[in-house]
């Protein structure tokens, strides 16, 4: 695990910390619970552009009606 340095304000770090303890849990979780939920949401991002890339020779040469695209 790699330690980092944050900076924020006095205040605000003094509130993350009394919601932490109500949640039985130590600052530092609480920021790596974070630090997991926000990276999840990049991934999907670049999951997205990477499909998009490969489908990026997939052409349609005409507009399809709402019937068309919801044949099966």
């Amino acid at each position: 695990m790699k330690n980092i340095t944050l900076s924020a304000d006095e205040d605000l770090i003094e509130q993350a910390r009394l919601i932490a303890r109500a949640q039985r849990e130590t600052l530092n979780a609480a920021f790596r619970k974070w630090l997991l939920q926000y990276t999840a949401r990049g991934g999907s991002a670049r999951e997205v552009d990477s499909l998009m890339k490969r489908l990026g020779h997939v052409k349609a040469d005409r507009h399809f009606t709402r019937d068309e695209m919801n044949e099966r």
